[in-house]
């Protein structure tokens, strides 16, 4: 090899070694921040620092670093920036000085460059997504506490009955609601509703429905203009109202006459077992609150003597699954009314016991509410 030619040779191998250090350098910087931003102004100083590129830019984005591109992206060099599963992200777009072509180094630093822009870009977004993913977690545990909280946190004490609830949303909030009120009169008012759809939309709805049942079952007023009045307010309530439309079955006790009142609003059957006489179902009297303005409903009434209990229920506990069979609203009525409990805490463990060994341990498919009261076999004392 001729002086010259070696001269040349080792000038060359230098400016590799240079560009490959730079590109290295590069690497260190685009892969030190989490900034989306940030990181896409990085790779353009990079590109026009260490190129001497007239320009550069990630069109779309309204980025760019040294001279305006002016609409020409179409004419100049441009590296798409894709993920692991080759999805386009973004493009970077570079504007040689005096629109000469890239020397075979400049396209090698670029491609390497925007390699390592786009392995840092994707990083950035997940690290952007897990943040907020971490923030919505945080939020929804916060709702699922307050919406816990919102249940009965204390149980009326009324000689001769026992009643209990559980409640289990499928995900951190549901849709399920479930409510008691003392009346006026003595009697006791109590509601299971199910708010149509699951999770976070549900349980907004349903704690709207739970501010306006208060404050009408706070007047004491019969259950069937109760149930009206429910039914036209959530209807007011417009559109997407209407679209989580709400199943509700309504019970009011006379405790010192052993009666009940029940009027379901298009909800599940509630269940009545008393003693020598056949299961009864209370069947639904009208559509569901908030689908069909007008709606006119109607009361049923039932003797509650010694040794009666009484199940209200959502549907997250008919449609539980093993494999393809359904746990059904039959044999839902068929557990209950073999239950040997004689207390509403011990029916209910009872229950979401046979519903577990149904499911074998399957998922959890959708919002689980029930109510249990029983009255004891004795006499209520005078």
């Amino acid at each position: 090899m001729r002086p010259g030619e070696e001269l040349a040779s080792t000038i060359d191998l230098q400016q590799q070694v240079a560009r490959l250090q730079a590109l290295l350098e590069a690497t260190r910087q685009v892969h030190s921040t989490t900034d989306e931003n940030a990181l896409l102004e990085q790779v353009l100083r990079i590109v026009v620092r260490e190129l001497e590129m007239e320009g550069a830019a990630f069109p779309g984005t309204g980025l760019f670093h040294g001279a305006e591109l002016d609409g020409k992206e179409s004419d100049l060099p441009t590296y798409p920036l894709n993920d692991r599963d080759g999805n386009y992200m973004t493009e970077l777009v570079v504007a040689p000085p005096e629109g000469r072509p890239l020397t075979i180094y400049e396209t090698d630093f670029l491609e390497g460059l925007a390699l390592q822009a786009a392995v840092a870009l994707e990083n950035v977004r997940y690290h952007t997504r897990n943040v907020e993913f971490a923030r919505l977690e945080q939020d929804l545990d916060a709702a699922r506490e307050i919406q816990r909280s919102l249940l009965p946190q204390q149980l009326p004490a009324i000689p001769g009955y026992s009643v209990g609830f559980r409640s289990d949303a499928c995900y951190q909030v549901g849709g399920d609601y479930l409510d008691i009120v003392n009346q006026p009169d003595g009697s006791l008012l109590m509601a299971v509703a199910d708010v149509a759809g699951k999770g976070l939309a549900s349980a907004i709805m349903s704690t709207v429905f739970r501010s306006a049942f208060r404050g009408m079952a706070a007047t004491g007023m019969p259950l069937v203009e109760l149930a009206t009045r429910m039914n036209q307010h959530h209807w007011g309530e417009g559109e997407e109202a209407r679209r989580r439309y709400v199943t509700a079955i309504f019970l009011r006790l006379h405790p010192e006459a052993g009666e009940i009142e029940v009027v379901n609003a298009g909800h599940n059957p509630g269940f009545l077992i008393r003693p020598g006489q056949p299961a009864k179902q209370f069947e639904a009297a009208g559509t569901p609150l908030g689908l069909i303005p007008g709606t006119q409903y109607s009361t049923e009434r039932s003797s509650f003597e010694p040794g009666s209990r009484l199940l209200f229920y959502t549907d997250g506990l008919t449609e539980v699954f093993r494999g393809d069979e359904e746990f059904g609203p039959e044999r839902l009525l068929q557990e209950f009314s073999k239950c040997p409990a004689a207390k509403a805490d011990g029916i209910l463990d009872a229950m979401w016991k046979a519903l577990a060994d149904f499911s074998q341990g399957g998922p959890q498919g959708d919002d689980m509410t029930a109510l249990a009261l029983c009255r004891g076999a004795e006499e209520m004392p005078a």
